[in-house]
């Protein structure tokens, strides 16, 4: 859900740069924001520190970043003209031990709420308001109950943000998928803005489910214990790009991204699945909405009464809701959950008969009580096909 409040969270940046670059072309009217393959990552030179070859230099400097000025801060301006002028680039360089464990605590919801008065009219089919239904509590460790489950961290203009996230299958890699599913709204502004910066995902946060409390004294390993792994390539719809606002639903029909991630730290060579041991499937072809018996929606909820910090689970019949009659009919379901489970995943019985990825949560009242989802089809597909293409060779 979208409607941002910055955080104050305040941090030193690491002096040791490591490099992965993107472009994501979004002019194609008929498919979406587009992922390029990362750049190679920079070498070490005899002293050990990180040398960004030129050609990797060249191509940043076209984007507008200086590389050494970006490692020390640059990346926090967010001259309005220059990020609306480089919207079409995802641009990411990893910045080593940004994310710590104060950053990743601190990080606010970019909530999406919607007024409900907002849905009323000719907009399709909306079946009625579903009654609250309460998030339970994941038990942990979440990599035993949810292993596919994580946060996505990122900066914009308003501070420190995140969203939840789901380890999905790459038909490019079988078995040994680096791909990410998540809100559009999570690494995109929409139409009055660009991509977001410093994107990075961390599987099963807080594995153990410590309080808030008990995490202000945590390692990054005991906050990060599958790693921290860095956004190399994203896309999201064009409608997104186009349409997408940070309140009254637009664009929420076609709210989804995909992230290709890299390890920060270099890793042992196992992908992002290997690593969790897990990565789900994603049903382009789901049932209609009536069709669907049970919807299980997952995320880190951090807008209150929640922290941000537990990973919490709704399961309700879902319903329909219609925001145009132009786009396509959403899933509903009632699930008290808030701000920060953006982008969670809502897994289903597939069209195979098995538990499928087929929603992320991308919108909710302003007073909670129900979540609501896009229909994945054929954009969709196109987004998640592009950026497995363009890393098949990797």
């Amino acid at each position: 859900m979208r409607s941002t409040r910055p955080s104050l969270a305040v941090f030193a940046l690491a002096s040791v740069l490591a490099l992965t670059v993107t472009a994501c072309d979004s002019g194609d009217t008929t498919a979406d924001g587009r992922a390029s393959a990362s750049a190679s990552a920079a070498d070490t030179d005899s002293d050990g520190k990180i040398k960004i070859p030129d050609d990797i230099r060249d191509k940043l400097k076209e984007h507008g970043i200086d590389i050494d000025k970006w490692k020390n801060g640059a990346w926090k301006n967010w001259d309005r003209d220059d990020w609306l002028r480089e919207a079409d680039q995802f641009v990411n360089p990893i910045i080593k031990n940004l994310w710590n464990p104060d950053r990743m605590r601190d990080a606010e919801d970019p909530d999406q709420r919607v007024d409900t008065n907002d849905l009323s009219g000719d907009q399709g089919v909306t079946d009625p308001t579903p009654a609250a239904v309460t998030a339970r509590a994941v038990a942990p460790s979440y990599h035993a109950n949810a292993a596919t489950a994580g946060k996505v961290f990122f900066d914009s203009p308003e501070g420190t943000m995140v969203c939840s996230a789901t380890v999905v299958a790459d038909p490019a890699h079988p078995g040994k998928s680096n791909l990410v599913w998540t809100a559009g709204h999570c690494v995109h502004a929409g139409k009055k803005g660009g991509w977001y910066r410093n994107v990075a995902f961390v599987p099963s946060y807080n594995d153990a489910g410590h309080t808030a409390a008990q995490l202000e004294n945590a390692t990054r390993e005991e906050v990060a214990p599958y790693g921290v792994w860095w956004g190399d390539g994203a896309q999201t719809s064009q409608q997104w790009i186009s349409k997408g606002g940070a309140t009254g639903g637009d664009g929420a029909s076609y709210d989804f991204a995909v992230i290709h991630v890299t390890p920060e730290q270099g890793g042992d060579g196992k992908s992002l699945e290997e690593t969790v041991g897990a990565a789900l499937p994603v049903d382009f072809n789901a049932p209609a909405v009536p069709k669907v018996s049970t919807v299980t929606a997952t995320g880190y909820p951090a807008a209150k009464p929640f922290d941000g910090q537990k990973l919490y689970q709704c399961q309700d019949r879902p319903g329909r809701l219609s925001i145009a009659t132009s786009d396509p009919t959403m899933y509903r379901i009632g699930c008290t959950m808030t701000g920060g489970s953006s982008g969670g995943g809502w897994v289903a019985t597939g069209s195979d008969g098995k538990p499928a990825l087929v929603s992320n949560t991308s919108i909710g009242p302003v007073t909670s009580g129900w979540l609501a989802g896009p229909r994945l089809g054929d954009v969709a597909k196109s987004v998640y096909e592009s950026v497995s293409g363009k890393f098949a060779g990797q």
